[in-house]
């Protein structure tokens, strides 16, 4: 069950951040809810099965831009996305790049203010201390 809350919670996070990107960027427009609804599940998606495949396949060029590629890779995403769903346009190369700059930002920075109700997951160290993992820090008790 809590598996099944997190990925709503993401999928609300992702629609929220996607809505907000349409409010700033001129080139970001949804036609009508469902399709801000299914964007933000299918860039869920594209983001969980695709962008680790071009990850992979793009090793080099993000080694040598210093992981600036990385970057390039998540407005493929968004364009891709805008490809797949029927009422979700996004203008060009750059607005998606900027676009998906400012939907990560914001996914992260949500995903972590709403992640600070869950204290995170401890680990017992041999030595009897706790280790406790979550979004933003980690930290010894």
């Amino acid at each position: 069950m809590a598996n099944a809350l997190t990925f709503l919670l993401h999928w609300a996070i992702t629609a929220f951040a996607l809505w907000l990107a349409s409010l700033l960027f001129k080139g970001l427009r949804f036609r009508d809810t469902p399709s801000l609804v299914i964007s933000a599940l299918l860039l869920g998606l594209a983001n969980a099965i695709v962008r680790p495949v071009l990850i992979v396949l793009t090793l080099p060029i993000t080694f040598v831009t210093f992981g600036l590629f990385l970057l390039v890779i998540n407005a493929v995403m968004l364009l891709l996305v805008a490809k797949l769903v029927r009422g979700f346009t996004v203008s060009g190369f750059w607005t998606a790049l900027f676009a998906s700059l400012f939907v990560s930002v914001v996914s992260l920075v949500l995903g972590a203010l709403i992640g600070r109700a869950n204290p995170g997951q401890e680990i017992e160290l041999p030595s009897g201390a706790k280790w406790v993992l979550s979004p933003l820090r980690s930290r010894t008790a």
